[in-house]
């Protein structure tokens, strides 16, 4: 990916796509340098790698009214911990991901008058930051079971984890529909026999989850699949996968 003018930046937290009411995304991380000097420094300040942290900060326009919108799930979110998923240049299957789990710690709302009435937010990692690729876009609707493309993320060498977010941003249907995403890996693009790594508690109503699997993982290839139940059953959703 070349340079690039952020135009398409792609934001979900918890079961809310806020893309249409943020205007600004940032997102920070740095590791403490801890001093390890000692008189056999040679004269030298030595640092060592402490803790590492990871800040999210956005902001846009207000609106409120249902759990789509930024009002009703920002609130919702207040103290909580869940998944917070951002594409810098859209969502599409294979894009560049960074997502993580957060505590949601701030939410600020209104302005001065006449102006359009703004919001900002700011979430703090509990669990590592992943660099990793989208696997299941949000505008293509699921009404029946089925897997998602598959992605050579690599094997998971032992002392990292494979990690996925999964946003449930719409549920329709009737005799509770019921969304189970899974993520399962292969050896090779074809998936001749996967292997299930992670398994997504069902979904039922609108709302977001990460899980991580540690490695070694030999396996290179990884895809979503999605059982979907109910009557007239039909679910916008996002995955994410990545390795730390």
């Amino acid at each position: 990916m070349g340079k690039f003018v952020l135009t398409n930046v792609r934001l979900f937290t918890g079961g809310a796509d806020l893309t249409g009411a943020s205007n600004k995304l940032e997102i920070s991380a740095e590791v403490a340098d801890e001093d390890a000097t000692t008189f056999g420094s040679g004269g030298w300040k030595e640092v060592k790698a402490g803790l590492a942290a990871t800040e999210i900060t956005a902001e846009g326009f207000w609106e409120a009214g249902d759990l789509s919108m930024v009002d009703d799930a920002q609130w919702t979110a207040l103290g909580g911990l869940g998944p917070w998923s951002a594409g810098p240049a859209g969502a599409n299957v294979g894009d560049l991901a960074y997502f993580t789990n957060a505590l949601t710690g701030s939410y600020a709302l209104g302005g001065e008058v006449g102006s359009m009435a703004p919001w900002s937010g700011k979430a703090n990692s509990s669990w590592p930051l992943v660099r990793g690729q989208v696997a299941h876009p949000p505008g293509t609707a699921r009404t029946a079971s089925g897997t998602g493309v598959g992605t050579q993320l690599g094997a998971v060498p032992a002392g990292k984890q494979l990690y996925a977010a999964l946003h449930v941003l719409s549920v329709a249907g009737t005799a509770t529909p019921s969304l189970t995403v899974a993520i399962e890996s292969d050896t090779a693009s074809g998936f001749a026999a996967p292997t299930d790594r992670l398994t997504f508690a069902a979904a039922t109503a609108r709302g977001g989850q990460i899980l991580r699997v540690p490695g070694p993982l030999t396996d290179t290839w990884f895809r979503p699949k999605w059982t979907v139940a109910g009557t007239a059953p039909s679910f916008l959703f996002v995955v994410a996968l990545g390795i730390a």
